[in-house]
């Protein structure tokens, strides 16, 4: 598996944001949060 690049990083950085903004349930959420959170990088 390849590093990704700092621009790779901010792209799927970017695009994780705009899918979590609007989360409502914490206790719900937190597990696939974390897990698209990780994917990141």
């Amino acid at each position: 598996m390849a590093a990704l690049s700092w621009n790779e990083i901010k792209d799927r950085a970017l695009k994780f944001s705009k899918e979590w903004a609007n989360t409502q349930n914490e206790e719900a959420d937190a597990k696939p949060f974390l897990v698209e959170f990780f994917n990141v990088f």
